[in-house]
């Protein structure tokens, strides 16, 4: 199950589209039967987030936060936690990369997903960025 949760009021969010677009992308990643909520936030609420989970100053595009689920919970169906997205940072960078605010925001939900999923592009020697390129061929992102 997707869960989207608009927490940002400068940009409308299709939540539709964005429940249906993660939905899709958890069925090409290497988990079945599992779900995530989607978070769109303001740049200052994701420059706070930012600062307290890693340290860092200012905002950042997408950062995700794997849930931690006891054994009741995952009878239910794997959660695999948050996926929290600066809408704002998000319109910049579809701007700087001449990309539509749609396919940013899509590559930012799969880039969330594969992070929950336990890839990091930081220590993988490039296992998580190949896949990722992959995948957004395989949801034509």
């Amino acid at each position: 199950m997707i869960e989207i949760v608009n927490r940002q009021r400068k940009f409308p969010i299709a939540a539709a589209r964005w429940e249906t677009f993660a939905a899709q992308a958890l069925k090409v990643l290497p988990v079945k039967n599992a779900g995530a909520t989607v978070v769109f936030v303001s740049d200052r609420a994701m420059a706070g987030l930012n600062r307290r989970w890693r340290g860092k100053r200012g905002t950042t595009d997408v950062l995700s936060f794997p849930a931690a689920q006891d054994r009741f919970e995952k009878s239910e169906g794997l959660n695999l936690g948050d996926v929290v997205i600066s809408f704002e940072q998000a319109a910049r960078q579809a701007n700087e990369n001449k990309l539509s605010l749609n396919t940013e925001v899509a590559q930012l939900i799969l880039h969330g997903l594969l992070h929950l999923c336990g890839y990091d592009h930081a220590t993988d020697k490039g296992e998580m960025n190949r896949l990722e390129l992959r995948l957004r061929k395989r949801l034509d992102i």
